[in-house]
């Protein structure tokens, strides 16, 4: 009898112990709350916030995202991630701070889950990366010319003038390559060049090497406080929608994203958010973005 009693309470010990190693593996085997695959499903047995890594810019992107005197992150991306965190606690955001070649790497691969950057939308990239539907923001594009001239106002005004070269892959190239395919004749040359800075491009103009430079505002005022160039602003051309980029299998995580992204917009969130870096609400016409930008030059 003894002998029965003794097998008895081994056999339960045994199913317990076996019942523990099996729970065991369900939650190690890619639940959400796994920090090792970023990517995990969202459907998986759910032990916490569901870990993505994110690409951060790693170069200052003056007032979208940056460090500030306290060397903390700042900017309007920074602060809109912050209300994503907020508004999708199922998520938790682990930050890498890479370059731009870096993040279109790490995200095409699969390393991170989006890049978290202000991207401009092109076919190319459209290939290869999910884009949400609706734009967090907007960068004002603008000429810089020199202060003598008042010739170049808009993009029809380069027609025959030396554009300072930019790189193959900038956002800046798919513009004008817009604008040349709607005015075939009349196109602006566009020069290719690897590497440059904002600094370097707006001396080439400073320098009379070149007639104009296609930048956004915010980089040109950023250059413009460390240097004393005889350059100006000749014309704002346009807003261009940016976004984050996301993984081709990030299909859920994009669309939470986008979702969102327009209550924000909705609420007002964002373009307090514009006002506070920009002085002016990028989610307005092009022509109030103008005037927005006459007047906070002029002040």
């Amino acid at each position: 009898m003894k002998t029965i009693r003794i097998h008895f309470i081994l056999a339960v010990v045994l199913l317990i112990f076996l019942a523990g190693c099996g729970t065991a593996a369900t939650v190690s085997e890619g639940g959400p709350g796994n920090a090792s695959d970023p990517n995990a499903s969202s459907s998986s047995p759910k032990s916490g916030p569901q870990v993505v890594k994110v690409a951060l810019n790693s170069v200052p992107v003056p007032l979208f995202s940056f460090l500030d005197e306290n060397n903390k992150p700042a900017g309007f991306i920074i602060d809109y991630l912050r209300e994503l965190e907020k508004k999708l606690p199922e998520y938790k955001f682990e930050y890498e701070s890479v370059d731009n070649e870096g993040q279109l790497i790490g995200t095409d691969s699969g390393k991170y889950a989006f890049a978290a950057n202000f991207w401009f939308k092109n076919p190319e990239r459209e290939k290869k990366y999910l884009y949400p539907e609706h734009a967090f923001g907007y960068a004002i594009t603008a000429l810089v010319v020199r202060q003598d001239r008042n010739d170049i106002k808009t993009l029809d005004d380069l027609v025959g003038k030396k554009l300072v070269p930019m790189s193959p892959v900038s956002g800046f190239r798919y513009i004008l390559k817009d604008y040349n395919l709607r005015h075939p004749g009349k196109e602006i040359k566009i020069e290719d060049v690897d590497k440059t800075t904002h600094a370097e491009d707006l001396k080439l103009v400073d320098s009379g090497r070149y007639d104009a430079h296609l930048i956004n505002v915010n980089q040109f005022e950023d250059v413009m406080k460390k240097l004393n160039l005889n350059v100006k602003i000749g014309g704002v051309i346009s807003k261009e929608p940016v976004y984050f980029i996301f993984n081709k299998n990030q299909t859920e995580l994009a669309q939470k994203v986008d979702a969102k992204t327009v209550e924000l917009i909705e609420d007002g969130t964002l373009s307090k958010y514009s006002e506070q870096w920009f002085k002016v609400d990028v989610f307005k016409s092009l022509e109030y973005v103008q005037q927005g930008y006459k007047f906070r030059k002029e002040n």
